[in-house]
């Protein structure tokens, strides 16, 4: 049974302990927190009684070190930086659900999360943590920086495309929907029910971070650098991601050459549905899954074409892809506690 940390108290924290409460392989024995220290983690979530008798205990290294075999770093961006350095000098594995190890250039990192990256020596070593991209690095790997929710709605269609060169770098548009758990459990103005019920918006338009880690995940793919634009909207739901995108197939290709590279792709894939065609995913398809459901269109007179994601931003958007890196990490078969279907309705 191989001893797993949380640090953090988020949803992302609540959804880890949720999906590893059915894991028969690892056992959750420490949680972190700075504001809920000392209470149980079933008064912050009632959902978790009979399923976690957890206490959260101060974020310090002295309440993981010698007591886990991987952690989870469910924090805020800049936070996570010195709490692996030491964790992995202690030969503990981490998985980052943050943003400080997702970049392979600092600059970039320092650019939009306004920061000085603490390590940056780190980031040849962290492996983005997809596993359908990435599996064999993420086997061998110390350091897992889990995707962005809508990084991996995006990248995840993208990837396949742009590596067979089937269609155009230039001139990529993602336009994605978002539910409000999102923004995570701290209340803000935006998020309350009065600003979000009956409402949608656009956010982070022209400048969300979660652009320059989809252009550095495709642009590897393609290559050469990638062009796009990535609009983000709040929508009245509590969670999933709808991302629509629109991109150029490259001349003399057709429609059922965009669905013949995805099914090579991800055909065998546990965790991916390519949707039969005039089947268009829905949020609520994959809503507390794993999976993520992708269908495409293709107008061949303009040579656009329409790709379509679902995914569940708090599971495979964030703890359910974490645990799937922890499997592959320590040896786990991938889809261990995993394998469960969307709750509908």
């Amino acid at each position: 049974m191989y001893r797993i940390g949380i640090v953090g108290d988020g949803y992302t924290a609540a959804d880890l302990l949720r999906i590893i409460s059915g894991h028969e392989e690892v056992e959750a024995v420490t949680i972190l927190s700075t504001e809920n220290i000392g209470k149980k983690i079933t008064d912050v979530y009632p959902s978790l009684l009979g399923f976690s008798d957890l206490v959260c205990q101060e974020s310090n290294i002295e309440n993981l070190a010698g007591k886990c075999d991987a952690v989870f770093l469910a924090l805020p961006h800049g936070l996570s930086v010195p709490m692996a350095t030491q964790l992995m000098e202690y030969g503990i594995k981490c998985i980052d659900l943050g943003a400080d190890f997702r970049f392979n250039d600092s600059e970039i990192y320092n650019k939009y999360y306004n920061l000085t990256h603490a390590n940056p020596q780190l980031l040849k070593e962290a492996v983005y943590g997809i596993p359908e991209l990435y599996r064999e690095q993420i086997k061998a790997a110390r350091l897992v920086a889990n995707p962005g929710c809508f990084p991996t709605s995006a990248i995840l269609p993208l990837v396949p495309l742009l590596a067979a060169g089937i269609i155009e770098t230039n001139d990529i548009i993602i336009d994605s929907k978002t539910g409000v758990s999102g923004a995570g459990r701290t209340p803000s103005p935006t998020s309350h029910f009065c600003a979000v019920n009956e409402n949608i918006n656009a956010y982070g338009v022209g400048t969300h971070r979660h652009a320059p880690e989809i252009a550095q995940e495709l642009s590897l793919a393609a290559g050469s650098p990638v062009d796009i634009t990535f609009t983000p909207h709040l929508v009245p739901m509590n969670r999933g991601i709808l991302s629509t995108i629109y991109a150029r197939l490259r001349p003399g290709l057709k429609g059922a050459d965009v669905r013949q590279v995805l099914n090579d792709k991800y055909g065998q894939e546990t965790f991916i549905r390519i949707l039969p065609e005039g089947v268009m995913p829905h949020t609520k398809w994959v809503y507390g899954s794993n999976l993520v459901h992708i269908n495409l269109v293709v107008d061949e007179s303009s040579r656009r074409v329409i790709l379509l994601s679902a995914l569940d931003n708090l599971t495979k958007g964030a703890s359910g892809q974490a645990v799937q890196n922890m499997n592959l990490m320590l040896g786990i078969e991938e889809s261990r506690a995993l394998n469960s279907p969307a709750v509908f309705p």
